[in-house]
C-alpha cells in the first residue's frame, strides 16, 4: 500500500529550469557585470551537475573563465546564488512559472485519499516556498509533512541522502512511498533509497536513462493536457491515485 508521495521540484512540479532558474541565473550574471550567459543548450548540459552553486563552479572551471583564478571565487558564487534566488522568487511572484499539467489535480487527489505528501529536492527552501505560494496558495505549504531541500544533507542528488532524510522524518519505510522525478540524477537518488519511482520527463531530460522506473510519462496529464503515454498504454488521459494503485504491485 502506497501511503506517501514524495516529489522532486525542478522539472517535476514545474518546468522551472528553462523558464525560471536559467533566466534568474542570467539576470544575476548581468547584475554582477559578468559576461557569462547560459543559453538553453548550455543550461541543458549544465543540468548534469546538481545544485546551483555547484553548477556555477563547474561552468567557471570547464569554460576556462578568468574568474576561476579569483581568490574570492567561492564568495562570489555564494553572492551570485543569493541574487539568483531573489530573481527566481520575483519571477514566481509574477506568476511566470506554472505547475506542470496534472500536478495540482494529483496533489488534491492524494490529500482526499489520505496519502501523505513530501518534497525531496536540491533547490533552496526559499524557491519551494515561492513556487508553492504562487501556484497553490500559502496554505499549500501545510500540505507537505516534510520538505527536504537545499543543503540540508551532505550530498546532493544523484546521492540518495535527501530521500533518506525525508523517509526518516516521515517515519516511513521506502516501500510505503512513491517518488516522482524527471531526470536520471533524480531517479538514481530515489532508487538508491529503495523508492519506486514515476518519471515525468521534460524537454531537457527526455533522453535520460530511466532504467528502473515504474512508469515513464511525458506528463501526469489532465483533461486539458492529456498524457500521450497513458492514453496509448492505459486508455486514460491522466495519472490518478486509482490508476497508480492498479498498476503498481
Amino acid at each position: 500500500m502506497i501511503n506517501a508521495f514524495i516529489f522532486d521540484v525542478d522539472g517535476t512540479l514545474a518546468d522551472t529550469e528553462r523558464h525560471g532558474h536559467r533566466v534568474a541565473f542570467n539576470q544575476a550574471f548581468e547584475q554582477f557585470g559578468l559576461d557569462w550567459h547560459w543559453s538553453e543548450e548550455t543550461y541543458g548540459e549544465l543540468l548534469a551537475v546538481t545544485g546551483g552553486k555547484e553548477r556555477m563552479a563547474h561552468f567557471v572551471r570547464t569554460r576556462d573563465k578568468p574568474e576561476k583564478d579569483r581568490e574570492d571565487l567561492d564568495s562570489l558564487i555564494r553572492q551570485l546564488h543569493a541574487q539568483k534566488t531573489k530573481n527566481y522568487v520575483s519571477l514566481l511572484n509574477h506568476n511566470a512559472i506554472p505547475l506542470r499539467p496534472g500536478i495540482k489535480r494529483l496533489l488534491h487527489e492524494a490529500r482526499d485519499n489520505n496519502i501523505r505528501l513530501a518534497i525531496a529536492t536540491t533547490t533552496t527552501p526559499e524557491n519551494i516556498t515561492a513556487l508553492l505560494e504562487s501556484a497553490l496558495g500559502r496554505e499549500s505549504l501545510d500540505w507537505f509533512d516534510v520538505i527536504g531541500a537545499g543543503d540540508i544533507v551532505p550530498n546532493k542528488k544523484p546521492a540518495p541522502d535527501i530521500y533518506h532524510y525525508v523517509l526518516q522524518h516521515l517515519e516511513m519505510d521506502a516501500g510505503e512511498c512513491l517518488a516522482f522525478e524527471d531526470s536520471s540524477n533524480g531517479i538514481r537518488a530515489s532508487l538508491d533509497a529503495g523508492l519506486r519511482t514515476i518519471i515525468t520527463y521534460n524537454g531537457y531530460t527526455e533522453q535520460d536513462d530511466f532504467t528502473g522506473a515504474e512508469l515513464v510519462l511525458d506528463r501526469l496529464g489532465d483533461e486539458d493536457h492529456p498524457s500521450t503515454v497513458l492514453r496509448q498504454t492505459y486508455r486514460q488521459d491522466y495519472l490518478s491515485v486509482d490508476l497508480i494503485r492498479k498498476i503498481l504491485p
